[in-house]
């Protein structure tokens, strides 16, 4: 999957990808990380470095008597070191890369090109071998279940759970509306943890998850009582959908069963194309790490969104940088307006140079979100970016005011606790910028954002926000 042109191991020659001491510290997988890196970001502790063969690979000092041996195949990124550190990429690896980011001249005096050692050509051999068997099989059929008719039993049953499921919860919103929303209140989250586990037992943990949401809200502050009924409604339209998903049309039934929890694989046509990667974050949910990375084709013009998940305390194995740009296939999910996709193959290594999308003013931004509910009623956001705007206080908050004033978009509270806000507006400072983010029922999440201009090859460098 991860390889150079025509499927082949990279060549020595290849060239390695150059990344901005930004991009190399958004694949921290925390905070402690991001800080460990930066001490070692300067040649003090490192010897033996170099890069070639889009590789860079060096010995780094540390507490024993044997330096740690790291090593990046850049064309991933993936991350090999000697260290005993759990996390991916450790604090060496970070180091190693900053080393190289920093490196001011064009050979680069802290890490020259030249051959990688044995110890370091060894695993990126054995790596990219792998990765040409996996290639080989690509056109391979996908093995099926080896009972079908078990598999389909299966299927039968685990919907017949979920159908029960949907049946009780409609029993359990009815009541509490015809008892009235005040008694919401007073009944705690005891009763919402109950309901949530009863859509575990039935195997229907996108209903659990939005039954624990409703449990919050109550505690959410002044016009509860609004917002309850809201979500209310919008899980009372998800089992309707569920319980009459015969007579929905094929890609919002494709929709209804991803809310609903149950998993699909990705099934559309591969859509080959040069990927910007906009965004990457990592959200906590419980004992899992959900990392989310947004990506804009250059000449397809989509949007999409890849998902890795990693337990907790270790990040997600698929790493892209702010700002890179991977000529990589997405084979697209199913279902009504989906953005997720699944990466395939790559065929260049990535490069370090991409433009932003060309985005548009506030108001071309809440009508896609308009659109997007269209195919997916249950969204809460949809990507967009947006340009020539300003980010400017307003009233118990802070807003993306369009240059020309014409309209604003209103930042969501989540943004505003983040120190993201602060680069945002230091980066633009009272001038025009391009933002990246996810615009919802919430306000305008931002994500990534360039100063206005920077689809001109002269500049253009992404400020990631999160």
């Amino acid at each position: 999957m991860l390889l150079s042109h025509g499927g082949e191991p990279s060549r020595t020659d290849v060239p390695v990808a150059r990344w901005t001491v930004e991009q190399v510290q958004a694949l921290a997988p925390d905070e402690a990380s991001r800080k460990a890196g930066n001490k070692l970001g300067s040649s003090g502790p490192w010897s033996e470095v170099g890069h070639g063969g889009g590789a860079v690979w060096g010995l780094c000092k540390g507490s024993g008597s044997k330096p740690y041996r790291t090593v990046v195949d850049t064309s991933g990124p993936a991350y090999k070191c000697s260290c005993p550190s759990r996390k991916f990429p450790c604090k060496h690896a970070l180091g190693l890369l900053l080393l190289r980011a920093s490196d001011s001249t064009a050979d680069g005096a802290a890490a020259p090109p030249g051959e990688a050692p044995d110890w370091a050509r060894e695993w990126l051999d054995g790596r990219r071998r792998r990765a040409a068997e996996r290639s080989a099989t690509d056109g391979a059929p996908a093995a099926g279940p080896a009972d079908p008719e078990a598999a389909r039993r299966r299927a039968e049953r685990r919907a017949s759970r979920i159908t029960s499921g949907a049946q009780e919860l409609e029993q359990r919103l009815t009541d509490l509306l015809r008892g009235g929303l005040a008694a919401a209140d007073q009944a705690g989250y005891g009763l919402w943890e109950e309901t949530a586990a009863r859509m575990v037992d039935a195997q229907a943990p996108g209903l659990a998850a939005r039954v624990r949401e409703l449990g919050a809200i109550p505690a959410s502050g002044p016009g509860w009582p609004v917002r309850l009924l809201e979500e209310c409604a919008l899980l009372h339209l998800l089992d309707t959908a569920w319980l009459g998903i015969d007579r929905v049309p094929d890609p919002l039934a494709a929709t209804v069963r991803t809310r609903v929890g149950l998993t699909a694989a990705a099934d559309g046509a591969p859509v080959r194309d040069h990927w910007l990667v906009l965004a990457q974050y990592d959200t906590p949910d419980g004992k899992i790490v959900t990392r989310r990375i947004w990506l804009h084709g250059r000449e397809s013009g989509r949007t999409a969104l890849l998902l890795s998940f990693g337990a907790a305390g270790r990040s997600p194995g698929l790493a892209l940088p702010v700002g890179v740009t991977i000529d990589a296939e997405l084979t697209p999910y199913p279902g009504s307006g989906q953005p997720r996709a699944e990466l395939g193959r790559q065929f260049d290594p990535p490069a370090t140079r991409g433009t932003p999308p060309a985005g548009g003013p506030t108001a071309a931004a809440l009508a896609a979100y308009g659109h997007a509910l269209r195919g997916d009623p249950w969204l809460d956001s949809w990507p967009v970016t947006v340009r020539d705007v300003i980010p400017t206080p307003s009233e118990g908050g802070w807003q993306l005011a369009d240059a020309d004033g014409t309209s604003a978009l209103p930042l969501a509270p989540s943004a505003l606790s983040r120190p993201g806000l602060w680069k945002l507006v230091a980066l633009s400072g009272g001038g025009a910028v391009t933002v990246f983010g996810e615009c919802g029922h919430c306000g305008f999440d931002p994500l990534t954002a360039w100063t206005t201009g920077a689809d001109d090859d002269s500049d253009g460098q992404p400020v990631p926000l999160i």
